[in-house]
């Protein structure tokens, strides 16, 4: 794919200067700049590459003063480094989205609805009615259980596991290793100390705009939904229980534990290895850090938490002052009871 300079800065409401009607076709960074690829300046200490980068354009933004003569074209807008986050998604969406057709060896039952522009990559299984939508993306060895729906222009990477009655919007990315609507945890203690299955028998609801991270498992609800809500991004390796709901636009980092019916806010940031004890609330817009133990409800929009179990991050700091000075406390604390015999 190749692009004038003026349609790139068309695409990001930026102004040229330089040579607008020349080729990029590629993407790099600026100290590796060569001919027909494109870069951005946005941090000031990498201004040193730009004035003999030898890439064909360079997006700075309005601010940029250059100290000596630059000799590539410069294409420039409000804000570089977001200008630049724009190129690569509109790139990566133009290079995902050329897949089409069905390749073979792949299964797709007859009873299943496919949209339009679709791609189905070999080793794939598509199960009994199973609504896909327009310019979806299935990669090979990935597996579409029964009754599944998929909106539109949503990607399912290769290996990915999407069980029988789950529902996924629009826009959603599934990578590698995925499995969603996997059987939850849910097992009823005997009188005689065995444990007893219990069914599980409802489904996963992804909206819109999600993003689920490599290896990343999401348990069907045992009556009812798991519910991720639009906008949400999960990072790879997390584990998403039985009848958990996130809200919009929470992030959360690898290897965090979501416990059965628990329930995560709107606009939350949570750590690697956050632990959430099951049937919890997490109000909107709390942060949960790193390895943070959730053991009770935080109630409080805003809240910030650290440690295991977890309590106000400043508290947290203040005590954690303290505990680095334990030893010397304690080496005092002998002292004195030596001193006064």
């Amino acid at each position: 794919m190749e692009f004038t300079i003026q349609e790139l800065a068309h695409l990001l409401k930026g102004e040229v200067r330089g040579n607008e009607s020349e080729k990029v076709h590629t993407i790099c960074k600026i100290q590796e700049g060569k001919k027909g690829a494109i870069t951005f300046l946005a941090n000031p200490k990498y201004e040193k590459f730009i004035y003999d980068t030898e890439a064909s354009a360079v997006i700075v933004s309005k601010s940029f003063d250059p100290k000596k003569e630059v000799k590539t074209s410069l294409i420039i807008v409000e804000d570089a480094y977001q200008s630049f986050s724009v190129l690569l998604e509109e790139y990566e969406r133009l290079v995902k989205m050329q897949k089409t057709g069905i390749e073979q060896p792949s299964y797709i039952s007859s009873s299943a609805k496919l949209g339009e522009k679709i791609y189905v990559g070999a080793f794939a299984y598509i199960g009994e009615n199973v609504k896909i939508g327009d310019n979806c993306k299935i990669y090979p060895q990935a597996f579409i259980g029964d009754d599944v729906t998929i909106g539109d222009n949503t990607i399912i990477y290769a290996g990915a596991k999407i069980n029988a009655r789950t529902e996924l919007g629009s826009y959603v990315t599934i990578q590698s290793g995925v499995v969603i609507g996997s059987e939850g945890f849910g097992f009823a203690p005997q009188p005689d100390g065995s444990y007893k299955r219990i069914p599980q028998i409802g489904n996963v609801v992804i909206k819109d705009h999600v993003d689920v991270g490599a290896n990343t498992a999401i348990d069907c609800a045992t009556t009812g939904s798991t519910i991720i809500e639009e906008g949400t991004k999960l990072d790879n390796l997390i584990q998403v229980a039985h009848n958990v709901k996130v809200g919009k636009n929470t992030v959360i980092a690898a290897q965090a534990g979501i416990a059965g019916s628990a329930e995560i806010g709107n606009y939350c940031m949570v750590g690697g290895q956050v632990g959430i004890v099951g049937h919890l609330k997490i109000a909107d817009k709390t942060g949960l850090g790193p390895k943070a133990g959730i053991m009770s409800s935080i109630k409080k929009e805003g809240t910030n938490v650290l440690g295991g179990p977890a309590f106000d991050l400043k508290q947290y700091m203040k005590s954690y002052v303290v505990f680095r000075k334990l030893p010397d406390l304690l080496k005092r604390i002998e002292e004195l009871e030596k001193s006064l015999g």
